[in-house]
Order: structure tokens, then sequence, then C-alpha cells
């Protein structure tokens, strides 16, 4: 089951049926949804919205991993989830986030990329926890790097882009508990 998180300012909570239309927006948006994207463009809205079904029919009825919306002051921001990590050759869960474009600048990335590397630590019991990052998201790579995420390697992408590994240790925790 995919708990409730708090920060300072935001809610993370399973998502609801009624986050479709955000969820399909935040995904299909040319700036913050470029992210999430395997490609220059968005998938289709059909593929995206049978996404959202998926966490119901899959990740939630089958209790795989947390997922979250994120909101701010009751208004959707964005989307969570620590999960394990599809990359070969590495055990471990990694996290994944993503805001809308009207939200940043503001912190918000750096909140949530707190409560989800706290949540592996302290629900999960992970050692270790992972992100993977486009070399071209500065911002993110920012704030990995202040919560003391390190570079672990770049993988290069079939379309040419570099995905950079970062790993944040127990041992070298800075998150609050």
């Amino acid at each position: 089951m995919t708990p409730e998180l708090r920060t300072d300012r935001l809610v993370l909570s399973p998502y609801v049926a009624s986050d479709e239309s955000e969820f399909v927006a935040l995904f299909q948006d040319r700036l913050s949804g470029r992210w999430f994207w395997e490609g220059p463009d968005p998938e289709p809205e059909a593929e995206t919205r049978a996404l959202f079904g998926r966490i119901f029919s899959s990740v939630y009825a089958e209790n795989r991993w947390p997922i979250w919306a994120v909101r701010h002051e009751g208004r959707f921001i964005g989307h969570a989830e620590i999960k394990p990590s599809p990359l070969p050759r590495l055990d471990g869960h990694e996290i994944v986030y993503g805001l809308t474009a009207d939200s940043w600048g503001q912190g918000f990335g750096t909140e949530v990329a707190e409560a989800l590397t706290s949540y592996g630590y302290r629900e999960l019991q992970l050692d270790e926890v992972h992100a993977t990052v486009s070399a071209e998201n500065s911002a993110s790579l920012n704030v990995l790097k202040k919560l003391g995420y390190v570079h672990v390697r770049n993988i290069p992408e079939d379309d040419g882009t570099t995905t950079q590994l970062l790993t944040h240790r127990r041992a070298s925790d800075t998150v609050r508990p």
C-alpha cells in the first residue's frame, strides 16, 4: 500500500481516478514531461492514459511499489515514486519524480527527493538509493547533489543522449530521518 507522506509544504498521496487529467497533462507537457520521455516527443496521449490506468491495475493492485501524486495546498503539482531499478547490474531502488513547470524554482523538487530518499531508508530499509537523470536536466542533478547523491556513471542512450546514475548511501545520509 502506498502511504501518505508529508513534507513541510507538500503532501504525497496515492493517486485517485480524478487525477488522470493532471497526470496526463504533466506527462504530455513539453517542458516538464520531457524528462519522462524516451525520445524527443511524448507518447501518444492514449498511451499516457493507459500508463495512468496501470498504476491502479498493476502497481497498486499488486502492491509493487509506492507511487504518489504530489500536491501543494491541495493542488496537483507532480508525480513521485520509488521503485526497483530497471538498470542491468544495479540491484536496488531508484527515485523518480517530476513537477509541473509552474511549480519549478520553489524548492519542491528538493522536498520530494528528500522525502523519497528518507522513505527508502526508513520504510524499505535500503542501504542506498539511486536516481537516473538526463545529463541535460541540470535542475534535478543540482537537487540530488545538494542532498548528497554522488555521480556513479554515465549511461549512453540509443538516441545519443546521456543519462547519469547517481547514488545516495545511508552511511553518508544527509537526508532528515
